[in-house]
């Protein structure tokens, strides 16, 4: 190291001596020294260039260093030096790997992802804490970098599949963002057999060279064993679902019961008639309700769970909460974010038994408007503990049981009226804010006693799931402007606009269809919500909603408040849910952290004689580490769903597996450049139909348009399209299940605005070659005898079964050919379809004259040189029968009856998931619509290629208004 001018004296050492018995250089100072510095340095080395001998300065210094590594001001190499991290050009963020190869890089300082080649991803695992350098290529519209160092390694466990193939070992991951294999050295798979799935440790990380090496330290079973999904989900995904032993000793020194000592010098409300709404399957009671009368309006107290008197900052309980992030909810198990003996005891509010609570107490107007609150400490009981159901049953006077319900609980009566009340202003001032009501299906799956699904079936919501979301918001809403109030560094739910690219995405979508989106550049919530407004009762309306929902961004938590777009509300948090949600339980400390301080407030109520305490021994945080956790809850809070993703998947592929074959009514959920996503209603399963198993054409992707377009046909299939799809393959490792289409509504739509110039350089080229300009192969009209292409194997055309299985194979076989060939494959399965519907061979009249001759020259000679090709079939035989019809033109056509080919199918089970709630982030579901499906036919004019069959009537499927944006 060069010797240079080091900075003056330290500004700061007067605070620094203030603080502490032996001082040591302020972060300002060490910054400043490593400006002037020619290259990293080591502790070492910092120790002598400011002359620290003492054994606790040095000490110091190096958890300072560490501690400003942490927090983002500087950097360390391998060597163990320091450097400023805003002095070199490159950025810091955690790895996201994706199931083909590729990831990106989720920046630390919240920029624009960055995309990280296959290369770049050998050297890493997904979740990792990297540097990264920009290498100024773009991939995609993304920033393309270079991993520089490895920061942080947090993969050192993983679960998958065990393999033993010609001597060597390796376990595949089972999560999909891990696509390296880990080889296990011989010797190390712990009796581990060939096809089980096992728990790997890392021994070696992987390089750009090496692949990474571990150890089997756990085999969980058989692949098909019950319950081996969740076990899996959880290894797969890091979940921690042990408990350490530190931390269950923790919980056992907790009392079962408050104790007496622990209600002092709180507001007792035990007399208030508190009650708790839940669904019937819950046992962590996080919340309680009241409301209250009073004049121009109600008084709404909201009682949440006091998890912050139980669990103290930096305890293990409280590193244990963090690092879990949240409650994780699959089918019919839970990983709880605390123990049981707090989650569903001590902390829960359960009836009849006192609890202690922190309420906020609300005023509201008639016009629905948050007009005062307060918060404080209490100590409450509640009265009951009712079910969304038996209240909805009370308060609407529906179902059998209603009247016996009002009985069993007059005495709640008046309240529960009271909060009915309310909820119809809250929502009349919901809608005129403007937030966003998606509707969407959720489903719950049943099991039997070999935790098989039983049913899949959707969850009905009511009026009761709605009052107490309205309650949970103005909790928030009033949370998150106390945090704002006192100046309170916490975290926020921040929901943000879209993006320019989906917006404008969005509003090519909608033009097409007549549509807009008002707003211009910066539409609100209230403009999203108006267009949802607009387009009820459409046909279409499930579509829209869904290109609607993916041009929204998901929700985070941020220390910086950016608002929430889909509410409505300039600023929100989470409040309510302490027991499941790490982020409620930080802002329950910041709320009592002024709560229990001297400092002024007209928000909150104390008890006289309540002993002051320190806000920073209640809530000690620095910005830094609430930007770390607001980064770490959103990522745990996207690893709780991607694994309950990955259970759902599973269990709905174990299902299908034993329907292969079966032929089901489906819609397009998803349209992709590989194919079409479709959910089979009812059964709310969905799986993919390749593109490349589509009819005979090749297809391209319209992006904006959300469809895939036929390049000859013109046919279009595109989001919400019906269809009736057969199940071929279910592949369990992977989650994945392929259908093929047995039929379709979606046929030619106009597509003018893609691929107009391919589709005429198409026609052209046809017409050249003597065939019809806009033929389509399924539907063409074939001359009775046409000649077979040499090298095919002959059909009876009295045989349809035989004749539609020759079709398919010629589709298929066409798509892999060359042009040339693939229209002489797709005329062959022409052909062997017309043999098995027997159409006229009427001619298109709106088909050009020449194209016309043409054709005819080329079935001609066909008849005339191989009649035997295709045999004849007998009047009233089992190819059909032929009979005189009048076409519009007034000409003679003759129609043929075939009888169609046997189809068996199967039965569709009702589905089912988990009740929805504010919180829970948004999904689509698309309503059942009218379907038609398309017969073929003798009638064909200049107009109509095709008749269409009147549509059924439309079949309802169960929705539920519910915002899905947090």
């Amino acid at each position: 190291m060069s010797k240079r001018k080091f900075p003056p004296k330290d500004p700061f050492a007067a605070r620094e001596a203030e603080k502490y018995d032996n001082p040591i250089p302020s972060r300002e100072y060490i910054l400043e020294l490593l400006d002037t510095a020619d290259q990293p340095v080591t502790h070492e080395q910092m120790c002598d260039m400011l002359k620290l001998r003492d054994e606790e300065q040095v000490e110091a210094l190096r958890r300072r260093l560490i501690a400003m590594a942490r927090d983002g001001q500087l950097i360390s190499n391998r060597r163990g030096a320091f450097v400023r991290l805003d002095k070199i050009d490159v950025v810091r963020g955690r790895v996201q790997g994706h199931r083909d190869g590729y990831g990106f890089i989720i920046r630390a300082d919240g920029g624009e992802d960055i995309y990280l080649h296959n290369r770049q991803m050998r050297k890493v695992f997904d979740g990792d804490e990297v540097l990264v350098r920009l290498s100024g290529e773009q991939y995609r519209g993304k920033e393309e970098g270079a991993i520089v160092e490895v920061l942080t390694r947090n993969t050192w466990q993983l679960a998958g599949r065990f393999y033993n193939e010609e001597g060597v070992q390796f376990v595949r991951p089972e999560n999909p963002r891990i696509t390296h294999d880990i080889m296990i050295p011989f010797g190390s798979y712990g009796g581990a057999r060939h096809g089980q799935i096992v728990v790997a440790e890392i021994t070696q990380q992987p390089d750009k060279s090496r692949l990474p090496m571990g150890r089997v330290i756990q085999v969980l079973g058989d692949h098909m064993a019950p319950g081996m999904e969740i076990e899996l989900a959880i290894q797969a995904h890091g979940i921690p679902s042990s408990w350490p032993s530190e931390v269950v000793d923790e919980a056992s020194r907790i009392p079962p019961e408050v104790q007496e000592a622990d209600k002092k010098f709180r507001v007792d409300v035990r007399d208030l008639p508190f009650v708790t709404i839940d669904g019937e399957d819950a046992r962590d009671f996080d919340d309680a309700v009241l409301c209250e009368r009073r004049r121009g309006g109600w008084r709404l107290y909201v009682a949440i769970a006091d998890v912050s008197h139980y669990v103290q900052v930096d305890s293990p309980l409280d590193i244990e909460a963090r690092a879990r992030g949240n409650s994780v909810y699959f089918p019919d198990y839970v990983v709880p974010m605390l123990p049981e003996a707090l989650s569903n005891g001590l902390c829960s509010l359960n009836p009849a038994v006192d609890r202690l609570c922190m309420v906020c107490e609300m005023t509201i107007s008639d016009a629905g408007r948050i007009t005062g609150y307060q918060f404080y400490e209490a100590v409450m009981h509640s009265h009951a503990r009712l079910t969304y159901t038996k209240v909805g049953a009370i308060l609407t006077g529906e179902g059998e049981e209603a009247d016996a319900l009002r009985q069993e609980y007059k005495p709640l009566l008046p309240q529960l009226e009271s909060l009915y009340k309310l909820f119809q202003c809250l929502r009349k001032a919901r809608d005129e804010r403007g937030a966003i009501d998606f509707e969407t299906v959720e489903t719950r799956i049943l099991f039997n006693d070999q935790r098989k699904i039983e049913r899949i079936v959707p969850v009905k919501r009511n009026d009761a799931h709605r009052l107490i979301e309205e309650c949970m918001l103005c909790a928030n809403v009033c949370a998150a402007k106390f945090l704002e109030k006192h100046g309170l560094i916490g975290l926020y739910r921040v929901h943000e606009g879209p993006t320019e690219q989906k917006l404008a995405n969005l509003r090519t979508y909608l033009a097409e269809l007549g549509l807009g989106l008002a707003g211009g550049d910066h539409p609100t919530s209230a403009d999203y919500q108006q267009l949802l407004l607009q387009i009820q009762g459409r046909s279409d309306a499930h579509l829209i909603q869904t290109v609607m929902l993916r041009s929204l961004r998901q929700a985070m938590y941020q220390m910086e408040n950016h608002g929430h777009f889909g509410l409505g509300y300039d600023a929100y948090t989470h409040f309510t849910s302490p027991i499941r949600r790490y982020p409620d339980l930080l802002v329950h400390r910041a709320i009592r952290s002024v709560i229990r301080s001297e400092e002024p407030s007209t928000h909150v109520q104390r008890v006289a004689g309540a002993k002051p305490i320190a806000r920073r021994k209640i809530y000690p945080y620095s910005v830094n580490e609430i930007l770390v956790f607001g980064e770490q809850c959103s990522r745990t809070e996207r690893r709780a769903d991607e694994a309950t993703r990955d259970v759902v998947s599973w269990l709905k592929c174990e299902y299908l597996r034993d329907q292969v074959g079966g032929v089901y009514d489906g819609h397009v959920s998803s349209v992709t450049s590989f194919g079409l996503f479709v959910e089979l209603n009812d059964l709310y399963i969905e799986g993919l139909v390749h593109i490349t198993s589509l009819p005979h054409d090749y297809y391209r992707f319209d992006a904006a348009q959300q469809r895939l377009v036929g390049e000859r046909t013109r046919r279009v299939f595109g989001l919400g399209d019906e269809l009736v799809v057969r199940v071929v393959r279910v592949d369990l490792d992977n989650r994945k299940i392929d259908f093929e289409i047995e039929s379709s509504m979606a046929v030619r739509r106009p597509a003018s605005s893609v691929v107009p110039k391919a589709h005429k350089r198409a026609a052209k080229a046809r017409v050249k070659q003597g065939i019809p300009a806009r033929v389509d192969p399924v539907e063409a009209p074939v001359e009775a005898g046409a000649r077979k292409k040499a090298g095919t194997k002959k059909v009876d055309v009295a045989s349809p079964a035989k004749a539609s299985v020759v079709t398919k194979a010629a589709g298929a076989k066409a798509k892999k050919q060359k042009p040339d060939q693939a229209k002489a494959a797709v005329k062959k399965g022409a052909v062997k379809k017309a043999a098995d519907k027997a159409p006229v061979s009427k001619k298109v009249e709106s088909q050009k004259t020449t194209a016309k001759k043409a054709s005819n020259a080329v079935v001609t000679k066909a008849a005339t040189t191989k009649k035997s090709a295709v045999k004849k079939p007998a009047a009233g035989k089992a190819s059909g029968k032929k009979a005189k019809v009048k076409t519009p033109a007034g000409k003679t056509a003759v129609k043929t009856s075939a009888p169609a080919a046997p189809k068996t199918k199967a039965a569709a089970k009702p589905s089912a998931a988990k009740e929805a709630s504010h919180e829970r982030k948004a999904q689509t579901a698309a309503s059942k619509t009218a379907s038609t499906k398309v017969q073929p036919t003798a009638k064909k004019t200049a107009k109509s290629k095709a008749v269409v069959a009147a549509p059924k009537a439309a079949v309802k499927r169960p929705v539920a208004k519910v915002n899905k944006t947090d």
